[in-house]
């Protein structure tokens, strides 16, 4: 079952019971994988499913060599489907089994010393002139307790958001998304927009400090050159498969508020070159420049080099792909992966540049977990 709160025409969408899965977990099995996509589209069945983010190692060969060997997640996993089907049941379930669903406090993997030595051989990348921004993300582990759907019901009441998600197939863990971030959306008339989100404060329950958070976060210089980092990698990102001149920027420096953080938001559009097929998107674009950093790919090395070990679900992405050339896919951040038995596992992170500090950046990550707080109710 995947639940899909960005489906068709923006409503909600169930996409349950597939013909068949399309399953690619070692980096050969990637491209017979997006051309079995791309055949199913031109079929006429619908797409819905995950990519992880370590499919982009897959996806570039230059950093083909840096795959992790222990793997918990497939590189990518879509069903094929006739269509989607109406969510209210679904939803309705889960907000039922909502108050038995609960999760222990969130704790870090690393510690704030771990954190700042990784940050501090970002800077030195910086100084050097390798990127000039890198997403360092740090492992977070909690216990849960109630069923998998109630917990996504649960989390889903506290955090409503636009491009949520909850994926449960065989063999896969079960995957509760609260992201806010679009990574792309296409339409049936070729057109295509990213809302890349760079720069993060957190909300106060003074209405007044609330506000003036929110104002700091829109004034803050810092977060808009990181945030107008990512918004020219993504510029050029989807130039690559967009009509010459037809790539703008319609929003810049936008700010959205969600249950506990404002963010600072972006957006770019463009123009598809006629028949561009589905492969071609993921090729082009994943992942999304805003959990990478820039250049892409040298960040891409870099994090590699300071993060353990891999991401997984968490930086890849969740959605679904239709027939007419529509489709819709987050940036799977604010993801949980649930384990068998209690076990949950997710990531936080953020943009470190030239003037980031250490104890700002790891209590950044540290409240911008705040999403999973759920006791029992």
């Amino acid at each position: 079952m995947i639940l899909l709160e960005h489906g068709p025409n923006g409503a909600a969408a169930l996409f349950d019971r597939p013909r068949r899965l399309i399953r690619a977990d070692q980096p050969g099995e990637v491209a017979p994988a997006l051309a079995e996509m791309d055949a199913a589209l031109a079929g006429g069945r619908w797409l819905a499913g995950v990519a992880s983010y370590e499919l982009g190692y897959a996806l570039e060969p230059r950093l083909a060599g840096l795959m992790p060997p222990m793997r918990r997640m497939p590189l990518l996993v879509f069903g094929v489907y006739d269509g989607p089907q109406q969510a209210e049941p679904a939803l309705a379930r889960a907000a039922a089994e909502a108050p038995g669903a609960g999760l222990s406090r969130p704790e870090p993997r690393w510690t704030a010393a771990d954190h700042g030595a990784a940050l501090s051989r970002i800077l030195a990348y910086i100084a050097a002139g390798d990127i000039y921004q890198a997403n360092l993300t740090m492992p977070m582990r909690a216990r849960r307790t109630g069923t998998a759907l109630g917990l996504y019901g649960a989390l889903a009441a506290r955090q409503p958001v636009r491009h949520g998600a909850y994926l449960e197939l065989p063999d896969l863990p079960i995957l509760v998304s609260r992201s806010p971030e679009l990574f792309f959306a296409t339409d049936a008339d070729a057109g295509i927009e990213t809302r890349p989100m760079k720069g993060t404060a957190p909300r106060a329950s003074n209405p007044a400090h609330d506000a003036a958070l929110r104002l700091g976060l829109q004034q803050s210089l810092k977060d808009r050159a990181e945030n107008l980092m990512i918004v020219d990698l993504l510029r050029n990102d989807i130039s690559r498969i967009c009509r010459v001149g037809t790539v703008k920027v319609p929003e810049l420096f936008g700010i959205e508020s969600y249950a506990t953080v404002h963010q600072m938001v972006s957006r770019v559009t463009g123009r598809l070159v006629p028949e561009t097929p589905a492969s071609a998107l993921f090729q082009a674009l994943f992942p999304c420049g805003s959990i990478t950093g820039a250049p892409k790919i040298r960040a891409m090395e870099i994090i590699r080099e300071l993060e353990a070990g891999p991401r997984g679900a968490y930086c890849g992405s969740i959605g679904w792909m239709g027939p007419d050339g529509s489709s819709s896919f987050n940036v799977a951040i604010r993801t949980l992966s649930l384990y068998e038995g209690d076990e949950v596992e997710f990531g936080v992170g953020g943009g470190i540049v030239a003037d980031s500090t250490a104890t700002g950046e790891y209590e950044e990550a540290l409240w911008k977990a705040r999403f999973a707080e759920l006791t029992q109710g």
